[in-house]
């Protein structure tokens, strides 16, 4: 019998970084994704998309916004810091989903441009309004701009190793802007 549970992707792109002489891979984020990072956080909580799984990369700036963003969340599920969430193409981050564990209901995954818009464009593909899908204005929203701190919200049904392209169903893009408190309103 297969199990045909509903899961939650929620793909988080780090917040903003700064650009000291370091390597890549060791860039810190900046003031504002400091700001940031906690407010994406608490709009997990709030919205109720709390993860009971998390990958992360490894980037410095990655790991950061994870650390600011966990306490808002009010838990502290398992994470795994992962050497290929960084750089990663959408097909590779896809495999890296697919591994996820059965148990893992949300699954939260924090990790770079392109490979977290492209995926969320992979798995939505043309996201057409209708069973809570979010509408086509914030499809084309999140195509035309995924910023810093951005979440996609993906609904799936199904096993993790099951989810392939156009599998899935966007129910939420937001950025830090929309939910902050300076920001012109919460989405």
């Amino acid at each position: 019998m297969t199990e045909r549970a509903g899961r939650t992707l929620v793909l988080l792109r780090h917040a903003k970084s700064a650009w000291p002489d370091v390597p890549d891979h060791e860039r810190p984020l900046a003031g504002r994704g400091r700001r940031d990072a906690p407010v994406m956080g608490r709009w997990l909580r709030t919205a109720g998309h709390v993860p009971d799984r998390v990958l992360c990369s490894t980037a410095r700036r990655a790991r950061e916004t994870w650390q600011l963003a966990q306490p808002a969340l009010g838990a502290s599920p398992p994470v795994s810091f992962e050497d290929q969430v960084y750089g990663a193409s959408p097909a590779q981050l896809l495999e890296l989903v697919r591994q996820a564990p059965r148990a893992a209901k949300t699954l939260l995954v924090v990790g770079h441009d392109p490979g977290i818009p492209e995926l969320a464009f992979m798995l939505a593909g043309d996201a057409a309004p209708g069973s809570g899908a979010v509408p086509r204005a914030t499809v084309d929203r999140m195509k035309a701009k995924f910023p810093t701190a951005a979440v996609a919200v993906l609904e799936l049904t199904g096993n993790w190793d099951q989810l392939a392209p156009d599998g899935a169903r966007l129910t939420g893009f937001v950025t830090p802007r929309e939910v902050s408190d300076d920001g012109p309103g919460r989405s």
